[in-house]
């Protein structure tokens, strides 16, 4: 990884140091506001990469964000280049729709090692979306992240742990085990969720950003910005404006599409959309 130009790209600059709880607190919020958690990605080709390296070199090259794997992978290579103690784990996310088994369909992060306390342990997640904007110590307690309650406690499915979301939130909760496992033990579920015409990757795209008092969501032409004491929703209606929000907003400028392309993921979304209202009426 380029380090310093990945550091350039989510607005950190003079990082130095040990591994101290500040600046993983920084690197956390900084990556989370800058790298969208998004599926636009996979609307015009399926896949995409689940190795660190070639997903930080897209970031930085603004051309896509990435879901939990290539959020996660690419923060956990950033932090432990900068010197901080990574562990991968094994989880899976529940939503109303999702029972949230712990399959492999979410990869966690902890971090351990830091100057302040060495053998306390930190949640570090970038690939939730709407959730963390700061690492959460790994031990039972609640916590508030402008705008959501987040809960922390022993998981009942597993030999680990569970995050419990605020209920205004879209994700219920996501649970994981404590075991740790290497990238490589998400590599089934990456080549279905990325390139599966059915897999909700591939159907709806959509885009997260985690800012510092409030969650932005974008799913097909629905804009939701949800903050702690209210929730505005918009609907873009053409894709002048569908395209400025992805850059303006969502830092996705997307300089590697051409207009045949940006046209034809207008159509992609307007067309969720149109589905959308569909199932709302029938």
């Amino acid at each position: 990884m380029d380090t310093e130009a990945f550091l350039k790209r989510i607005g950190v600059t003079g990082y130095d140091g040990p591994p101290r709880l500040d600046g993983l607190s920084e690197l956390h919020a900084a990556f989370v506001d800058q790298v969208p958690y998004e599926s636009v990605q996979y609307q015009l080709a399926p896949g995409g990469p689940l190795d660190p390296e070639e997903t930080a070199k897209r970031i930085i090259a603004w051309e896509t964000g990435g879901y939990c794997f290539q959020l996660n992978g690419t923060f956990a290579l950033l932090l432990t280049e900068l010197g901080y103690r990574v562990t991968m784990h094994r989880g899976g996310a529940e939503t109303p729709t999702r029972a949230g088994d712990v399959d492999a369909s979410h990869l966690v992060l902890t971090v351990s090692g830091l100057v302040e306390d060495p053998d306390r342990v930190w949640l570090v997640d970038a690939g939730l979306g709407e959730t963390l904007r700061e690492p959460l110590p790994l031990e039972p307690g609640t916590a508030y992240q402008e705008p959501f309650n987040l809960r922390l406690r022993p998981s009942e499915k597993t030999d680990g742990w569970r995050l419990d979301h605020d209920p205004r939130a879209n994700m219920v909760g996501m649970d994981f085990e404590s075991a740790a496992v290497g990238l490589d033990a998400f590599a089934a579920q990456h080549a279905n969720l990325s390139a599966n015409p059915d897999s909700p990757f591939r159907r709806l795209a959509s885009a997260f950003r985690r800012k510092p008092t409030s969650v932005v969501v974008l799913r097909s032409v629905g804009l939701m910005e949800t903050y702690a004491d209210r929730i505005d929703n918009s609907i873009i209606e053409n894709p002048t404006d569908y395209f400025a929000v992805l850059a303006d907003v969502f830092h996705l400028p997307l300089p590697h599409l051409d207009t045949p392309q940006r046209n034809e993921l207008w159509r992609r979304v307007w067309s969720q959309y149109e589905d959308f209202l569909a199932k709302q009426t029938s």
